[in-house]
């Protein structure tokens, strides 16, 4: 269903709020606890299109899982060879972690399944995790180009590979990962750069044993998961557009609750940091194995930089606010080195560029990344190409503009943050959903 954002310009944000749970650990708590011996209760679930396509995607495979209240939920675990055969395709709807760890996790099973979604992840690459599965002697049919439906075909013996990813890819990793659980020997991963470990965490919180080293993690096949309980914190994903909201809105002062703040997910406050952001990282503490936060961000004037490469892939989902921060800041800001930008729900570097144009911002995409030249912000018209994140991200740029933005296509911001108009009216941003 079409869903229009119109977003009045000025601010401030103020005040506090817990913006909902991380998606990463949301998708994860689903699929080891289905494969887990006993009932995993989790907390703080994310309750968005995406997670829940993996919740009744293992439903559909004979899990039970009960929903006792807002954010919770028990699973009935079945152990690592207790799923069943789907009577239908699996359908993960817009959510391309789904399918690309699904992928691994079903590759190891009895019986064949299909995955499939929708048009947008019917167009996002999967041979980058088809490949390494098939090394691991999986079989997975796809399209010519190497996109979904997928056929994963059960009952075939996979084995152990040494696996150096071609492209820092946590959703590569994981895959290969979860494949290990069923294959024979050690399954090791090694990264051309650090991602996000939360696969390798949540493993060890469910009893698993996780070799790592460095830019290595490996796994033993063979093993059992025991049921655990996740507590997953607030998402820093969805907390980065109320982090630079706020920080270019002058009189703003506004505190968020109980975020991640995993080492491997920070690269947004790294790069705000060195912006200029006014940032404080407040009662850090560790919940179930992820490190927590509240982080309070106050106003202030940004200015450009070169995005150090290294903090790329530690930022990868955040850059469409990271483009609105650079937009608003004094001078220019660069990024290279950020190609898969091209390849999320939408091409990230072009439909920034174009809507950034809109407003008036001086914005010219790279093959892999964006050169911005900050300064005023006009009003205008914008397209998100139903994605998600340049959705919320434009929302946040409305503050900078005298008469606002409106913004087409964001039905998918439920992906990910539903409630979201909500919760940012409650602490001053003027939106308003048609």
């Amino acid at each position: 269903m079409a869903l229009t954002f119109e977003v009045a310009g000025g601010g401030p944000l103020r005040g506090r709020l817990r913006v909902p749970g991380d998606k990463s650990i949301s998708h994860r708590s689903i699929m080891l606890g289905a494969v887990a011996e006993g009932v995993s209760e989790v907390s703080g679930f994310l309750e968005g299109e995406d997670t829940l396509a993996t919740l009744r995607a293992f439903q559909s495979m004979g899990v039970s899982i009960e929903r006792p209240g807002v954010g919770c939920v028990a699973i009935h675990g079945v152990g690592l060879h207790g799923l069943q055969p789907p009577k239908e395709p699996l359908d993960l709807g817009n959510s391309g972690t789904s399918m690309r760890l699904m992928a691994g996790l079903l590759a190891g099973q009895a019986f064949d399944t299909v995955l499939v979604g929708d048009a947008s992840l019917s167009t996002r690459p999967m041979r980058r995790v088809i490949d390494p599965l098939i090394r691991m002697g999986a079989v997975i049919d796809a399209t010519a180009t190497g996109t979904a439906p997928l056929r994963v075909r059960g009952g075939q013996t996979l084995c152990a590979i040494d696996y150096h990813l071609p492209v820092a890819s946590a959703q590569v990793k994981s895959a290969v990962l979860l494949a290990g659980l069923y294959a024979h020997g050690r399954t090791i991963v090694t990264e051309p750069a650090a991602t996000r470990d939360h696969t390798e965490r949540m493993l060890a919180g469910f009893g698993y044993t996780v070799e790592r080293e460095r830019a290595r993690v490996g796994i033993t096949g063979g093993g059992r998961l025991r049921a655990t309980c996740v507590d997953v914190p607030a998402d820093l994903s969805s907390a980065a557009f109320f982090l630079v909201g706020a920080t270019i809105t002058p009189g703003s002062d506004l505190l968020l609750e109980h975020v991640g703040i995993n080492p491997t997910r920070t690269g947004v406050l790294n790069i705000l940091d060195a912006m200029g952001a006014d940032i404080q990282v407040m009662s850090e503490r560790t919940i179930g194995g992820e490190p927590v936060a509240d982080l309070r961000v106050r106003y202030a004037p940004l200015h450009g930089i070169a995005i150090p490469p290294q903090w790329v892939p530690l930022a990868i989902d955040e850059f469409p606010a990271i483009f609105v921060a650079a937009a608003c800041a004094e001078g220019e800001t660069t990024l290279t080195g950020a190609a898969e930008l091209r390849v999320k729900e939408s091409d990230r570097i072009q439909v920034m560029a174009d809507g950034l144009r809109t407003l008036g911002v001086a914005a010219t995409p790279t093959t892999d990344g964006m050169v911005i030249r900050g300064g005023a912000m006009g009003d205008g018209e914008v397209d998100s190409h139903g994605d998600h994140r340049i959705a919320m991200a434009f929302a946040m740029a409305a503050l900078r503009t005298q008469g606002g933005v409106r913004i087409l296509d964001c039905a998918n911001v439920n992906t990910s943050f539903p409630c979201f108009a909500v919760l940012a009216s409650g602490v001053g941003l003027s939106i308003t959903e048609r």
